[in-house]
């Protein structure tokens, strides 16, 4: 019998732990000054998009594909400044959300890895250049 290793969506037990995890997230996203100006006023919308993703991704149910079609990354997150400080933000913020949702290893390792990745494929603006006279 060949190991078939579970997805973080079971290792996690489903749903929830994303959901903690997106909520935990977004507060923090709510009072960064760096991120907060690239996400409309009301957060609902990128909340539940994050959500549905994330449970997609890590082996759940597929409803971010069946009502949104191929999550293509890159070019939906185009159209916002990513460098390397919102990149940076955003990680800190995500990382951070994985331990206040209490996801244990090895999904935790997983996701980390995951999201180090994502992250750093989806800058798109170079590093603000500083002149000094």
């Amino acid at each position: 019998m060949a190991y078939t290793p579970q997805s973080v969506f079971d290792l996690i037990g489903g749903e929830k732990p994303i959901a903690a995890m997106v909520d935990a997230f977004y507060a923090s996203v709510a009072e960064d000054s760096v991120l907060r100006p690239m996400y409309p006023a009301d957060l609902a919308a990128p909340k539940r998009r994050l959500y549905l993703f994330l449970v997609q991704f890590f082996g759940g149910p597929q409803t971010y594909s069946q009502e949104r079609g191929h999550p293509r990354l890159r070019m939906r997150h185009f159209p916002f400044p990513i460098d390397r400080l919102a990149r940076d933000n955003w990680l800190r913020h995500m990382l951070k959300a994985i331990d206040d949702a209490g996801i244990s290893e090895p999904a935790r390792s997983r996701m980390r890895e995951y999201f180090e990745r994502a992250s750093a494929f989806l800058i798109n603006r170079s590093d603000p250049v500083h002149f000094t006279d």
